[in-house]
């Protein structure tokens, strides 16, 4: 009951068409309380910690969401947070998005440089990370027979805007192709270096393939790349707040984050990275008054868009923060870890993903031999309501399974009960 109280976690959606200053003083004391009963398991029981994180979610009663890969859930604080800043915009919009909340971007920018590594003058946010590194890609200045190496397992939208550079103008696409998993960081290096010459103008390095949870060595790679002058861009949409690592570490000059992934920040949240000295090279994929400034807020001019999704992030920040990076990092790892070790010895069950932590973390790709990826997916919702997703994507077919922090080792066991039940079909 102690537990129940504590972590109810923000209840002023209950106090209705209560005035917004009440509501955002009463979803202040009830967080930090909760906060402070969490802090105080941390040295006592882990699992009980975890159960309170799970507490701090609307977690789904009808199914088992280990579809996290795609987009996470925000925990209540975010959501109510959402709800609150979205309530006082709607009392008078022109003034409540422009003259108050607007005013709260600088602070909340210092926050997130603190979890990302670097200086809050190279972090700019918008909605996504395919908006994050199409910015970069639509603005970076290449000329025709420019080369840019990537790979045939990076995400689609990137591939595609790639793709339209080419079409429009005449860049050169340098391909790599990889059948994962792989556990060796120089054969994943000599894949790259392979295909870099002196027209090689920027790598796109896809850290964490979303596929599968393929961790690639970017800094690794980013040294290679910087020995020949060549740019670097990181696709870091399932590596930020799920490995722990600075921006600074990977040597790139380039990065891009969807923030609603496992930052747990507002569905539309995202962030864009690019090295002080570059800013000025890069046009900004909307216009700005000046597009040569080298000021990262000319990648900011978005126009009217939801103030209150930007504002609720920093309530994630400081969620993110209570559990700690590394704490994080290894719940994830060990949730995956658990699942795999109870199916991985059955003759008709393959995981295609790395299983080492120097290589993964939650995302791993399941296959049962003798089934398609969606008879997989769709025997996993039938029989247990489990919600994952089929990937059939360049050398990579399964289920892919994405847990989060919320998620139980009871759902866990019923997951591994269920592939295996097919597998023994």
């Amino acid at each position: 009951m102690q537990r129940r109280n504590t972590f109810k976690l923000l209840g002023a959606s209950a106090l209705g068409l209560a005035n917004p200053s009440m509501i955002l003083r009463t979803m202040q004391d009830d967080l930090q309380v909760s906060l402070h009963h969490l802090k105080s398991l941390i040295n006592r029981d882990e699992e009980d910690f975890w159960s309170g994180i799970r507490e701090a979610y609307s977690v789904s009663p009808s199914i088992i969401n280990l579809n996290n890969g795609g987009v996470a859930p925000a925990p209540r604080v975010v959501q109510e947070a959402l709800n609150y800043y979205n309530r006082l915009c709607n009392e008078g919009p022109s003034y409540y998005m422009w003259r108050v909340l607007d005013q709260g971007r600088e602070p909340m920018r210092r926050n997130m440089a603190a979890i990302a590594g670097c200086s809050h003058e190279e972090l700019a946010f918008n909605r996504n990370s395919s908006e994050s590194l199409e910015t970069v890609i639509f603005g970076l200045r290449l000329n025709k027979g420019d080369e840019v190496v990537l790979t045939k397992q990076d995400y689609p939208n990137m591939i595609n805007a790639w793709k339209q550079r080419e079409k429009r103008d005449g860049i050169v696409l340098k391909w790599v192709n990889f059948n994962y998993p792989i556990e060796d960081k120089s054969a994943i290096v000599e894949a790259y270096a392979r295909e870099f010459t002196d027209k090689t103008r920027i790598v796109h390095i896809t850290h964490v393939v979303n596929w599968n949870g393929q961790l690639l060595p970017a800094k690794e790679i980013a040294n290679e790349a910087k020995k020949r002058n060549i740019e670097v861009l990181v696709d870091a949409a399932h590596s930020f707040a799920h490995f722990p690592y600075k921006i600074e570490d990977l040597n790139c000059d380039y990065w891009g984050t969807s923030l609603h992934k496992w930052l747990s920040a507002p569905i539309g949240s995202g962030l864009l990275y690019i090295k002080k000295e570059k800013i000025s090279s890069i046009y900004p994929l909307f216009a700005a008054g000046d597009p040569d400034s080298a000021d990262i807020r000319k990648f900011e001019s978005l126009g009217t868009r939801s103030f209150a999704i930007e504002q609720s992030i920093g309530h994630a920040i400081d969620f993110f923060n209570m559990i700690g990076a590394e704490r994080k990092f290894e719940r994830l790892f060990r949730l995956k870890k658990y699942w795999t070790s109870k199916v991985e010895d059955h003759p008709k069950v393959k995981i295609i993903s790395p299983l080492s932590k120097e290589f993964s973390g939650a995302i791993a790709c399941v296959q049962v031999v003798g089934k398609t990826s969606g008879e997989l997916a769709d025997f996993l919702f039938s029989e247990s309501k489990i919600h994952a997703v089929g990937i059939d994507w360049e050398n990579i077919h399964g289920v892919r399974i994405t847990p989060n922090v919320y998620t139980s080792f009871r759902e866990l066991d019923i997951l591994a009960q269920t592939i295996l039940k097919l597998a023994d079909k």
